[in-house]
């Protein structure tokens, strides 16, 4: 996207944060390709072939956006990361629904042996454990939370991070090393 676009998008936001449901199309289409890419770093890195592929997910999400009504971001980067805290819900939700129709839905599993059901997590079961953690960190630190949403959920990298948040790459990797640190001491 050049830099005259860039002005544009952010008059196009303006307009979708008013409810205009054209702006949010609008904007939608313009950054489709960056939203592809996002969708599409997030599911090669899952590697499990539980969770949407590409083009599902960035649809997906845009259903998601328009049944919001408006978005309040005021420019690209909010919008991207915007765009991949909708995608952790849009995954999470996905891999819910996946596992309960695995699960037999509504039906009672039961277990011979607990030990061996324990020890044989999915992916997919990691994908829910990530979205419950950041649930109880947003109580903590939501900045936090939206940095793991933009590297686990959208696989974007510190320097892309911290272009979203207007932090500098080093904030972003000091970030992650306290979620790190985080997660460890919540594992026990």
């Amino acid at each position: 996207m050049d830099i005259e676009n860039a002005g544009d998008v952010t008059q196009i936001l303006a307009a979708a944060a008013g409810g205009e449901r054209a702006a949010i199309d609008q904007i939608y289409a313009i950054l489709y390709p960056e939203l592809r890419v996002l969708a599409h770093k997030r599911i090669r890195s899952s590697n499990n072939s539980e969770v949407l592929d590409t083009t599902s997910l960035v649809h997906e999400s845009y259903l998601r956006f328009v049944k919001a009504g408006k978005i309040s971001v005021d420019n690209r980067r909010q919008f991207l990361a915007y765009a991949a805290h909708v995608m952790r819900s849009v995954v999470v939700d996905y891999v819910r629904h996946a596992q309960a129709q695995r699960r037999g839905g509504g039906n009672i599993h039961v277990t011979l042996d607990t030990n061996l059901a324990e020890s044989m997590a999915s992916p997919a079961d990691e994908i829910i454990r990530v979205s419950d953690f950041l649930d109880e960190l947003a109580t903590v630190d939501g900045r936090l939370v939206s940095i793991v949403e933009m590297r686990y959920f959208a696989a974007l990298d510190s320097d892309q991070i911290a272009e979203c948040l207007g932090v500098t790459g080093r904030t972003v990797r000091r970030d992650l090393e306290k979620v790190r640190l985080l997660l460890l001491d919540a594992r026990g």
